[in-house]
């Protein structure tokens, strides 16, 4: 019998299903290797697992959630979360550093009626997690890397590396050095092909922060060419803000903005 899939959505945009999608004449070269038994985005035919393979975009952000995501763990043999929300908390996990009760009275005009945890966290800190795929959105030729993988037995080749190797590889003349563009090229694990350095623009850290990162260098550096530490604090807080090594950084930075304003008070 063909191992049967499962991909399921929590706090996120769909954007890492539909690059699943998207990979449209690779994706039907997978569909016929698995039972896709479970895949909302794609299909009305639902099946109950248990299931071989799970994947799951998204970040929790209510107690439903934390309650269906060990559900979720249950039921999947193995479980990969794919995505920046799934990996880290996503966009969604600025709020994981003001009061998210501000933003619910800001946009909901009966704020009384949203039931919402005070964080956005990634499907690791809740339960088990047997692969991570980031991006915001994926690669989905990582994707089917990974699903190809699991099915011959094999452990994903997925690139650990920074951008700053892809842009070198591509002949991308770096937009840090030659242009003074702020980039996070240097600490970012590539995955993207480096598209926004081709653009002469800096890179936004869409796939998180790569293997043994030097924050603080990349950051002293930024620092010297002008960025305020509240400005560099924000670079590092958005798709992947809540990363480990992005929080713990930027944090760091935040501490100091605020202490020299104090000094400034």
């Amino acid at each position: 019998m063909k191992p049967k899939l499962a991909v399921f959505k929590f706090a996120s945009c769909d954007g890492c299903q539909l690059s699943l999608l998207d990979a449209e004449d690779h994706l039907l070269a997978v569909a016929g290797a698995l039972d896709i038994a479970f895949f909302p985005e794609a299909t009305s035919r639902m099946r109950a697992g248990p299931y071989d393979v799970a994947l799951v975009e998204g970040s929790i952000t209510t107690a439903h959630d934390a309650e269906r995501i060990r559900a979720v763990r249950r039921d999947a043999k193995c479980l990969i979360t794919i995505g920046a929300c799934a990996t880290a908390g996503g966009i969604q996990s600025l709020k994981n550093w003001a009061d998210h009760t501000d933003f619910i009275r800001a946009v909901y005009a009966t704020p009384e009626y949203i039931a919402t945890l005070a964080t956005s966290t990634p499907i690791a800190d809740h339960v088990h997690v047997d692969f991570e795929l980031r991006g915001c959105p994926i690669n989905q030729y990582q994707l089917i890397e990974v699903i190809q993988s699991l099915l011959a037995g094999r452990r994903p080749r997925t690139p650990s590396h920074s951008v700053c190797i892809d842009c070198k590889r591509r002949g991308t003349v770096c937009v840090l050095v030659a242009r003074g563009e702020p980039c996070l090229g240097p600490v970012t694990q590539a995955g993207c092909g480096a598209i926004c350095p081709a653009y002469d623009r800096g890179c936004y850290a869409c796939f998180g922060p790569a293997a043994q990162a030097n924050l603080a260098g990349l950051t002293a550096r930024l620092a010297s060419d002008g960025m305020r530490p509240g400005r560099i604090a924000q670079s590092l807080r958005t798709f992947n803000g809540y990363a480990p090594a992005f929080r713990e950084e930027s944090d760091r930075l935040a501490d100091g903005r605020d202490r020299v304003d104090e000094v400034r008070r």
